[in-house]
């Protein structure tokens, strides 16, 4: 191969390594989704999202307290069947309040994937700093691949806080998770709803984290609202 060639095709592969490494485009990554709930009877069809996770999907607020109509999946839901009104649409929670991304993994299969989501949203970081980046790193790729193995829009997200951190310190745990999901969004070229970002935005802005907080790790229905409108800008 001649050295002009040779050039040539690392240009080539520089090239689709960086388009391949970037996140879904969000104006275009649900449009089929979002076409499909348009449609009206006859011509429509049941449609699934599933939120994969831990206590933060699942509702709760100060523990034992779940106020599943205050969380982000039932708030999503709302304003979905508010804007689609001819949708045939289910919102389902799989998560699970304690759990981490390896015990999320373990049940993908029979419990996640058997729903058969159009569209899935995998929220763990917050319990995943039990098991450490490197494992919590392997059991999210295995959830995001058998995801896409199955043609499905995958949507990630980073930590909502913990006020038990500093969110304005870059080496807090949190902060690490937050960059790792990042990268493997960027990696698979999937969605990103970015909760860590929003809230270091907020305090970075002066604002005090305990206001849209139930108690020190779980958000309450102000803070599940700012990250359903993250979540939203997917589907509008």
């Amino acid at each position: 191969m001649t050295l002009n060639r040779l050039f040539l095709l690392a240009g080539y592969l520089w090239i689709a390594g960086t388009l391949q490494a970037q996140l879904a485009d969000k104006q275009t990554y649900l449009n089929d989704f979002k076409k499909e709930m348009t449609l009206e009877w006859p011509d429509n069809r049941t449609l699934n999202i599933v939120f994969h996770g831990h206590s933060v999907p699942t509702g709760y607020a100060c523990t034992p307290m779940v106020n599943t109509l205050q969380a982000y999946p039932h708030l999503v839901f709302h304003a979905l069947k508010t804007q689609y009104p001819y949708a045939v649409l289910n919102v389902i929670t799989t998560s699970i309040g304690g759990e981490q991304a390896e015990q999320g993994e373990k049940r993908f299969k029979d419990e996640v994937l058997t729903h058969r989501p159009d569209v899935l949203f995998i929220d763990y970081a917050l319990n995943d700093r039990a098991i450490g980046l490197e494992r919590s790193e392997k059991a999210w790729r295995k959830m995001i691949e058998s995801a896409l193995a199955k043609n499905l829009k995958v949507i990630l997200f980073t930590p909502t806080p913990d006020l038990t951190e500093n969110i304005m310190d870059e080496n807090a745990p949190l902060a690490g998770h937050a960059e790792m999901i990042r990268r493997l969004a960027t990696e698979y070229h999937v969605g990103l709803v970015d909760s860590y970002r929003l809230f270091k935005e907020k305090a970075e802005n002066g604002e005090d984290l305990q206001k849209y907080m139930s108690q020190s790790n779980h958000p309450n229905s102000a803070g599940h609202n700012c990250v359903a409108a993250e979540i939203l800008t997917w589907f509008f």
